[in-house]
């Protein structure tokens, strides 16, 4: 159902190697027979900042949808079914990249590649999660959600991860498609329709990945290609990536302050996004001639988190702002 939300860059600690990303890290840690260490790997699986990052737009989108009263019993509903299933997504997508993910610095200690978590009780814990998830969504959301749920799961663990992400440059554009999908979710689970506040919500989430993943692809540039994955700036270089980069940041201010002349937002949330999205653009273009490229994309990933934590606020609480 989501795109895997990109975790902040490694940094050294204490003179050893970078730090891994967030859940081989967390897999790293839980070591032994335990039952909190086995617990704690198999939470790993369903990487928790991508969980959390997917959610989180899953509940703005919710309350974006409500702007009079929330029903916090459908909200929660969700937000719980929406987690299984972006879960049990990951879990299966850690069982599916574990030669992938051998090879990368940040995902070498995943529990799939170590071999903590055997590959057949992983799955197995990934269909369980799903199962959950989706008998959720059908018992307390409407159609629409669980449809939203369905395709961006199929998008994300096959068209993405079985499929564009090894065969094409263009991956990361198949992989925003499910990365939006917990933002229409939530928005769907409180209207019950697809309207223009969806069309903006989706189309602000999928043009927001793109700038965010493609900076990843260039400070990770080297990882991929040892890896074989032909993201864009191994395939078409750092370059034409900074260039795409641009346009995209620029996509997503376009659609980013739609919200107000639509009449899903007041003055505040413009007051808000508009500085953020100009000062996003101005960034991308100073990375047309940034040296090192390497430097400036961190920096652009990093711009990119504090935009997504600004958007979830401001499509929350804008349609109660003047």
């Amino acid at each position: 159902m989501a795109a895997p939300r990109p975790t902040p860059p490694a940094r050294r600690m204490g003179g050893k190697s970078p730090a891994d990303g967030t859940d081989a890290a967390l897999a790293a840690r839980a070591t032994g027979s335990s039952w909190r260490a086995a617990a704690l790997r198999y939470f790993s699986l369903a990487k928790p900042g991508v969980l959390f990052g997917n959610v989180l737009t899953a509940a703005a989108g919710f309350v974006f949808g409500s702007p009079g009263r929330v029903d916090w019993a459908q909200f929660l509903a969700v937000c719980a079914g929406t987690t299984l299933v972006i879960g049990s997504a990951c879990v299966l997508n850690n069982v599916l990249d574990r030669d992938i993910d051998s090879v990368m610095e940040r995902t070498r200690k995943r529990a799939t590649v170590t071999g903590s978590v055997e590959a057949r009780n992983a799955l197995i814990f990934s269909v369980l999660m799903g199962l959950a998830g989706i008998a959720m969504l059908v018992a307390w959301t409407n159609w629409l959600v669980v449809a939203v749920g369905l395709g961006g799961y199929l998008a994300y663990v096959v068209l993405y991860g079985m499929l564009s992400k090894r065969m094409t440059v263009h991956g990361t554009l198949v992989g925003s498609i499910s990365g939006a999908a917990p933002i229409l979710g939530g928005y769907v689970g409180a209207t019950g329709r697809l309207d223009a506040g969806a069309a903006i919500a989706f189309l602000m989430l999928f043009f927001w990945q793109l700038p965010a993943f493609y900076a990843i692809s260039i400070y990770r540039r080297d990882e991929y290609a040892r890896a074989g994955v032909p993201v864009i700036s191994v395939a078409r270089g750092v370059a034409h990536t900074n260039v795409r980069i641009l346009a995209y940041a620029v996509a997503f201010g376009v659609v980013a302050l739609l919200p107000q002349p639509a009449g899903l937002a007041g003055w505040s949330y413009t007051a808000v996004m508009g500085p953020l999205c100009i000062g996003w653009v101005a960034a991308a273009v100073r990375g047309l001639a940034a040296e090192p490229a390497e430097a400036w994309a961190r920096l652009m990933f990093r711009y990119a988190l504090v935009m997504m934590a600004a958007l979830s606020i401001m499509l929350a609480v804008g349609p109660r702002l003047p």
